[in-house]
C-alpha cells in the first residue's frame, strides 16, 4: 500500500512537470530539463539485502545558468530484498529466534545537483552530474506478520554519467539513460545485523525533456 502511495505522487508531480515544460516558451524549454526515469539499483558491500532490483525511480530537473552547465534538485526512491531461510539467532539476554526473515532496503535520497552536457545542439547530448543531499533508509526485517526496523538519515553523494537523446533535435523530449554510484553515510542495525554505510550503483531509463 505504500508503495503505491509513492508511485501516485510520483505520477502526479511527473504530470506537472509535463505541463509546464509543454506550456513555457522555447526559450523557457531550452534553459530548463526535466528527468523521469525507472531505475535499476545493485547494493555494494553488504549482505543484509543484497538482490538487485527495479524497484525504484528517478526525478531531477534543473535550470541552466551557463548554455552547458545547470544546477537543480533531484529524489529517487529505491527498495533491495533478500530471502532468508529459517536459522536461529542469538539475541542479548542469553535469547534466540528461530525463524525464516524477508530483509528489505528502502532508500530516499534527495537534494541539489550540478549537471555539465559537452553538447548543445544534435541528436546525443552527453553529461556527468553530481549530486548532493540527504538519505532517508529504513532497514527492515519481516517476520511472518512482524515488522522489525530501523528508520535513519545520513549524507549522500552520487556521481552520474549519461546521454540525452532527442530523435528531433528541434523538439526538446526524448530519451535518457543513465549509469550512477551512490553512496550514503547512514547506520542501521536490526537484530543482529549492522550495515555502516550504503553503496550502491545502477542504471537508469526514462524521458528527458
Amino acid at each position: 500500500m505504500k508503495t503505491i502511495k509513492h508511485i501516485s505522487l510520483w505520477v502526479v508531480v511527473a504530470t506537472c512537470m509535463v505541463a509546464v515544460s509543454t506550456r513555457g516558451n522555447a526559450q523557457a524549454v531550452s534553459s530548463t530539463y526535466f528527468n523521469v526515469d525507472w531505475q535499476f539499483n545493485a547494493p555494494v558491500g553488504n549482505s543484509y539485502a543484497d538482490k538487485a532490483s527495479g524497484w525504484g525511480m528517478n526525478f531531477e530537473g534543473g535550470y541552466y545558468v551557463m548554455p552547458k552547465m545547470a544546477i537543480g534538485a533531484f529524489i529517487s526512491y529505491h527498495t533491495n530484498n533478500k530471502y532468508i531461510d529459517r536459522q536461529t539467532l542469538m539475541l542479548k539476554s542469553n535469547s534466540a529466534l528461530t525463524t525464516d526473515q524477508q530483509h528489505s532496503l528502502f532508500q530516499l535520497p534527495f537534494g541539489l545537483l550540478a549537471k555539465y552536457r559537452f553538447t548543445t545542439d544534435g541528436i546525443l547530448e552527453p553529461y556527468a552530474t553530481v549530486k548532493l543531499g540527504a538519505n532517508y533508509s529504513r532497514m527492515s526485517s519481516y517476520l511472518q506478520a512482524w515488522e522489525i526496523y530501523d528508520d535513519t538519515w545520513g549524507f549522500t553523494v552520487s556521481p552520474e554519467i549519461g546521454v540525452s537523446i532527442f530523435p528531433n533535435p528541434s523538439v526538446r523530449y526524448g530519451f535518457h539513460v543513465a549509469l550512477y554510484y551512490n553512496y550514503a553515510t547512514n547506520k542501521s542495525k536490526v537484530l543482529t545485523y549492522d550495515i555502516d554505510g550504503r553503496n550502491n550503483i545502477g542504471f537508469r531509463l526514462g524521458v528527458s525533456f
